[in-house]
């Protein structure tokens, strides 16, 4: 198992990881996943409009002002509620050393809540 550390700068923000990954690549396939409940792991493209898109269409379903009976802890469940959407984890194929991801298939990490220190584990399986 390795640690990637991220210090994320902004409360909303995405991160590609995908080079971060591919330094651990071992085995045949690995999972990438963050222990985070206001964080987000996914694979696509890294585009940064299509990375707009994607945090436009998610605060149209969870809007940060929204009225949650969680924000009477906390005052982040538009970020818990954004993170349950995409997940926490992703599998990645590996073959001699190098993850399989398409022509622009990337890894990006989604902070929802930040700024904050994060952790992505990377483990074989």
């Amino acid at each position: 198992m390795e640690v990637i550390e991220i210090e994320t700068k902004k409360r909303v923000e995405v991160i590609d990881i995908t080079e971060e990954v591919e330094k651990r690549a071992r085995g045949d396939a690995m999972i990438v996943y963050t222990p985070h409940t206001t964080a987000a792991i996914i694979i696509n493209e890294a585009e940064d409009g299509l990375m707009e898109d994607i945090i436009e269409i998610l605060n149209k379903l969870a809007p940060e002002n929204g009225k949650y009976k969680h924000n009477r802890i906390d005052n982040n469940a538009d970020a818990h509620l954004k993170a349950s959407l995409l997940g926490n984890s992703v599998i990645v194929p590996v073959s001699n050393g190098k993850i399989l991801l398409g022509t622009w298939q990337r890894i990006l990490f989604l902070e929802f809540d930040g700024p904050r220190r994060r952790k992505v584990i990377i483990k074989e399986i």
